[in-house]
């Protein structure tokens, strides 16, 4: 999966203003690849719900491409999984840039979503079956006999097509961002204000998208986005622009970096040539803050209530110093773009965020060489970061909260100057 800005995409349809006269409402869902289950079980399907439950994830979007011939026995599993917990939901999103020329046979579309559409974890907006895609706005014109069909709820990735223009496109209810990650050195994204602003003027469903990294270095395919403080700043900005809906992009693309799940499984669930880069640093430990951010945007921006989130500290880091990795000719930003070198991008430092309602003393030492306390200038939650400065080996860090608590102390693996994962992050936490 890609940002495709790249894209000049134009309607197969005239795009004439509609208005939905139905919003969905503040839930939250993570992006899940299908065509990484190809192994999978549904016990293993299982164990991503109850997982992603656990956490605050009200469902998966499950991602399908056109030329996968496991794509049934996968989404049967994960809806019948999902049966067994309550309140989880599930919808198909049709990847049009996975299939040759973007296309995506609108029969097979219609079969799909009314395969599903009565089962019970199907999500439903206003009795309606939701269905979105990756891409594919060329093909917006097939969606007014698919919705006949299938009486869908249509909020489809058209991030290639200006938001004003797609946002009057007839045949959506909605639209989602994919322009989760920023263009060159910046920290945040730019594109929400114009989503938000096009789809408020037409009455339909904006759909934000939260991502924490980028990087993939796959044959034909080789750059990152900024990553450092994101996964922090998106959350900030979902409270900003306080969208209807939420997407995680991803719970599993290994192939990007942009996973939030445990590692998987079966190793084939990794793309080839991607689990170099992914298998040894985990991420899963950002799963941890979601119930503090989820119940913050679900309160209005507000911080939850302490009782309704584990108090804890998390942390992330790349193994490596930006010179280790310079054989990796990994550039920042996608080829479509203006590209810089990938050191111009992702700095070498230490992030960090306390989930507290407490004022937090963050103490962090590099092979074994203290660094600066950071201390947060007043309760709840703080985010921050030290850099590297040079130095190598194992990270340990802690929290010293103004109650007296502690959390952690963590020790992560070491900084080293071989390039151990590339551009990835290692994430833990306390």
């Amino acid at each position: 999966m890609i940002n495709l800005g790249s894209f000049v995409a134009t309607a197969a349809a005239a795009a004439i203003y509609c208005a939905s006269a139905v919003q969905a409402q503040n839930l939250v869902f993570a992006h899940l690849i299908i065509g990484n289950t190809a192994s999978y079980t549904q016990d293993d399907a299982l164990n991503d719900i109850k997982t992603a439950h656990d956490a605050g994830i009200d469902g998966f979007a499950l991602n399908i491409a056109i030329q996968d011939g496991y794509t049934g026995t996968s989404l049967d599993n994960y809806y019948a999984a999902a049966e067994q917990v309550p309140g989880f939901k599930l919808f198909i999103s049709f990847d049009y840039a996975a299939s040759t020329n973007g296309y995506f046979d609108p029969n097979s579309v219609t079969t799909y979503i009314n395969n599903y559409a009565q089962k019970p974890a199907q999500y439903l907006v206003d009795g309606k079956p939701f269905a979105s895609t990756f891409e594919g706005p060329n093909y917006v014109g097939d969606w007014t006999n698919i919705k006949d069909a299938t009486n869908a709820f249509f909020v489809p990735d058209y991030t290639s097509v200006d938001p004003a223009t797609a946002a009057n496109y007839e045949q959506v209810d909605g639209l989602l961002t994919w322009d989760a990650w920023p263009n060159g050195p910046t920290d945040t994204p730019t594109s929400d204000g114009a989503f938000s602003s096009a789809l408020s003027s037409a009455g339909k469903t904006f759909m934000m998208s939260v991502s924490p990294w980028f990087y993939t270095n796959l044959p034909g395919k080789n750059w990152l986005w900024r990553g450092d403080n994101l996964w922090h700043l998106r959350w900030q900005q979902v409270m900003q622009y306080k969208p209807q809906l939420i997407e995680i992009l991803t719970w599993n693309d290994w192939g990007e970096s942009h996973y939030i799940a445990p590692n998987p499984p079966h190793d084939d669930a990794y793309p080839s040539g991607a689990a170099d880069y992914n298998k040894p640093v985990v991420h899963s430990a950002w799963i941890n803050d979601l119930p503090y951010y989820i119940g913050q945007y679900k309160n209005g921006g507000a911080a939850p209530a302490e009782g309704s989130y584990t108090p804890h500290l998390t942390f992330w880091y790349r193994l490596s110093p930006a010179s280790a990795c310079a054989s990796t000719n990994t550039p920042c930003n996608a080829p479509y773009q203006s590209q810089t070198d990938g050191a111009s991008c992702d700095l070498d430092e230490i992030y960090f965020t306390v989930f507290t309602g407490q004022q937090a003393t963050v103490h962090i030492s590099i092979g074994g060489q203290a660094q600066p306390d950071q201390t947060a200038s007043s309760a709840g939650l703080y985010h921050g970061s030290i850099p590297f400065n040079g130095n190598l080996g194992a990270v340990t860090i802690s929290a010293s909260l103004s109650d007296g608590s502690t959390l952690g102390p963590v020790t992560g693996p070491e900084i080293s100057n071989s390039c151990v994962a590339g551009w990835n992050a290692w994430v833990g936490g306390s």
